[in-house]
This record gives C-alpha cells, structure tokens and sequence, in this order.
C-alpha cells in the first residue's frame, strides 16, 4: 500500500501548476462558448524526477480498453514518450488520409493554451499514432480500432530525453464542460499513474505454443518466384512480399513483457506499442521514415540486409559481402533516389550520403544511406510521412506497378504493418518510424510480420530465409 501512495504522489500537481491548469482550463471553456463548433486543447507541462521510465508508467497505469502509446529509442540518449488515454481521435482513410489528419491537428494544436517548450523533444501537447500501408488498410477484424490513419490526443504524455522528463496533462474543453469539472478529471488521472518495473519474460512459461504461417511456406516463395517473372518482363523495378506467421499461446500475450525484452534487445531500434481496445501492435523497427525539427527533416533509406554472426570475422564478413552485393546495392539504390525525388519539391536542398553504410541491429544488418534536407517552408511531420509513404523499401518501384501486385501476391492484410507510427506536436515537429519486425497482439493470438524487396535477381527459398531471420526479432518471446 506504501508504494501505491509513493507511485500517486510523485506525478500530483504542485499548487502553482494547479492553479496554472486551472487558468487555462476557465480560458478554454470561455473560448469554447464563445464558438460552440470549437474544441479548445488546454494543459499543463511539469517536470518529473529523470528516474521516471515512461513506458514503465504507461504500462502500469493504463486503464482497460484505453488507447496507449509507446515510443523509444535507447540509444539515442534514452530517447522515450509514452501515452494514457485519448481526449480526442483524429482518423480518416483514403489516399488524402495523411492531408486530413494533418489538418485536424493543426487546427487543435493552432489553439492550445499550454506551456512553452521546454525539456525533451515531444514535450507538450502531441497526437501520437499511426497510419495503415495502405490507404483503406486494417478492414481485417483483428485490424479492429487501427483505422487507416488514426493519432489520439493523449490525456497524460511523459517524454524523456537523457536525465530530463516532462509530464504533461492536456484536457479538451467543451462548451457544456466546467473548468473545475476538466480539473477534477485531470487530478483523478494522474492520481491512478503508478511507477513500477516492466514485468519480466518468463523463458519458461507453462503451456503449449503453437507457430504456423498463416499461408504455407510454399505460398510465399510462389509469390516471389511470379514477382521475379513481373520484373524481369519490364513491369516493374521492385516490389516488397511480406508474410504473416502466428503465434498462438495458452495464455493471452503481455505486451509489456514483449516491450521489456525488445527494449533489451534492440536499443538502437524504434521500440514501440500502440494499444488500441485489446489489440496491441508492437515493434523494434530499425528504419526511421522522417523526423521534422523546424524546417530540417531526416531520413534514412534502408535497403538490402543479411544474418548476423556471433564470430566477429565472419559478422565483419557478412557486413562487407553486403557492402559489395550488386543485388542489395541495387535495392538501395532504388529507396534512395525515391526519397530524395519525394523530398526535392519541398526543400531547398536535399542530400544523401555518396555510399551506403551497414546498420548492425542485435539479429541483423541492413544497408542504410542517411538523408538530409532543408524545406523550403513548414511542411509538418505528418505530411512528410504522407510524402514519404511508402518507400521502396516497403512498397516497390515504380509504385503504381507495385501497388496492386502486393495484395494480390500477398494474400493478407497488412494492416498496419509497414505503416508510419509515431508522434507530432504543437509546432508540427515530430517523428515517425516505419513498423517493421512487428507484431499484432491479441489475446492468446500473436500475428507477426516481415517481408523483403523482391528484385530481378531474387531468389525465392533466399527470400523465404531472409524472412525468417527478420522474424527472430519477436518469435522467440512470443513462442516462450
């Protein structure tokens, strides 16, 4: 009972920020009355002690159904946001989806009566999410409460950057609501927020686990050999297959323990969960599609991979060969020149690296160009990600060749699966990654994902093998 009262108490408002709040709240709800077609986003930023773990707090204080969010990178200097609740949803679908999520943000953000910045990027108020592969992807049933593009307003957000960390509690004020009414709501919240430990992975669970291929093995290297005839007939340059293998266990899959492991195992990867209703999709991905920071935006283009191995020669040798593959350098190619013809129109200067450089994760490597541009006005984070969308490196080249070979050759339903997951904030700054080595969690049922660029030089049972290595990143804690 003790540390209960010490997890509540150190996230309570202070008296000033609570009067702060509360200002802002009445100033909302005036606003609001005075435009009944408005809603006024109002909030509060404090700072907690740098031991906070965010994730470790969303994880133990998220209530049940309630849209949650987590994001972080390890190695970059503890880089972290993690998300409780949803004081409004901004989704669409089709191919304006990105525009119109854009847009709704913006006209909330535009008004929001918040502090200034200050602290760890993601401070303040933010809409936290992500977007389908495809433009009305996620139909499937156990795509239920992951629309097309969805980014939920959190209620309480806490971001982290190497020792310093902010809360910020954000309520949208209505024309019937009271400002002591949003108050008590906000302080009732903060109130269940609890700081323990992220539960551990249990190697030995009890219990049977069942992994099978959603479509048999043979299914998939078919797929690949009849891209490969595509390709080499001139239809297209490029085009990424993807499979889905299950994992069914006797007891319903917990994402924090899977959160624990990845975070673990993979800090140089965008570690992520995106709870919605029971569903959680979960990732350690490895390609950052765009980070906006006023008007510089990044990215990198990642393209052609091979095993790791535990003898540092031959890990080195793995790295060089696939340095000096023709087939993978080819691919990378391919994502690069796309990213920097899609950044060109809005920048007054974009530049990649002259040669590709090889990207260890703990199961992996990847060839990867890093890219850089200056816009030429505020594009936001999440326009850019529309942009940017789907990269060759998920999608194909030319993409409207490779657009309806994937489903057809695919057979599922990618959902969110290669889409942009991340964050925006006030200024339309932000970051989004692209969902790889991911998994949907659904009860006892897990539906993990991973796929490959299939080009002219494609090997089917190679492919095949490739998808099994990218899958080891979260079979082995969810097969126990």
């Amino acid at each position: 009972m003790a540390s209960s009262t010490l997890g509540a108490a150190r996230f309570a408002l202070a008296a000033p920020d609570r009067e702060r709040l509360l200002g802002r709240l009445s100033e909302a709800v005036r606003r609001a009355r005075r435009a009944p077609e408005r809603q006024v986003l109002a909030g509060v930023t404090v700072a907690l002690a740098r031991d906070v773990d965010p994730t470790a707090v969303a994880v133990a204080s998220r209530r049940p159904g309630e849209p949650w969010f987590c994001l972080e990178q390890p190695d970059r200097d503890r880089a972290a946001l993690a998300t409780l609740g949803s004081v409004a949803a901004l989704e669409a679908s089709g191919p304006d989806r990105f525009a119109a999520v854009a847009r709704a943000w913006r006209a909330l953000a535009a008004g929001a009566l918040c502090d200034p910045p200050d602290g760890p990027r993601a401070t303040g108020p933010v809409a936290v999410g992500g977007f389908a592969f495809a433009p009305d992807g996620g139909g499937s049933l156990h795509w239920d409460g992951f629309a097309p593009a969805s980014l939920h307003v959190p209620e309480v957000a806490i971001a982290r950057r190497g020792e310093e960390v902010r809360l910020t509690a954000v309520a949208l004020a209505r024309p019937d609501d009271t400002p002591e009414g949003l108050l008590a709501r906000l302080e009732e919240r903060l109130g269940e927020l609890r700081s323990r430990s992220l539960p551990l992975f249990d190697p030995h669970p009890t219990g049977r686990f069942h992994v099978a291929s959603a479509m048999p093995p043979e299914h998939y290297e078919h797929a690949v050999a009849r891209a490969v005839e595509r390709i080499r007939a001139g239809a297209l340059d490029k085009v990424v297959l993807a499979r889905e293998v299950q994992v069914h266990a006797p007891a319903p899959h917990d994402p924090g323990v899977v959160l624990s492991v990845l975070r673990e195992a993979f800090p140089q990867c965008y570690v992520f969960c995106a709870g919605r209703g029971d569903s959680a999709f979960v990732a350690a991905s490895p390609e950052l599609l765009v980070r906006r920071e006023g008007l510089r935006a990044g990215t990198l283009a990642l393209a052609g991979s091979t095993r790791r191995s535990a003898d540092p020669a031959v890990d080195d040798h793995l790295g060089e060969q696939l340095l000096r593959s023709e087939k993978d350098r080819g691919e990378q190619a391919i994502v690069t020149r796309r990213i920097v013809r899609a950044l060109r129109p809005v920048s007054v200067w974009v530049t990649a690296a002259d040669e590709p450089i090889v990207v260890r994760m703990a199961n992996i490597q990847h060839l990867a160009t890093p890219i850089r541009a200056q816009l030429a006005h505020p594009v936001g984070a999440v326009e850019l990600a529309g942009l940017l969308h789907p990269t060759p490196a998920v999608g194909g080249e030319p993409l409207a060749a490779a657009a309806p070979l994937i489903p057809a050759l695919e057979g599922l339903d990618r959902g969110w699966y290669a889409g942009p997951v991340g964050w925006t904030d006030v200024n339309e700054d932000g970051e989004f990654c692209v969902a790889l080595r991911c998994a949907l969690l659904r009860g006892p049922i897990a539906r993990c994902y991973a796929g490959v660029g299939v080009v002219r030089d494609s090997d089917p049972s190679a492919e095949l093998a490739e998808t099994e290595v990218k899958l080891q990143a979260l079979l082995p804690v969810l097969a126990g």
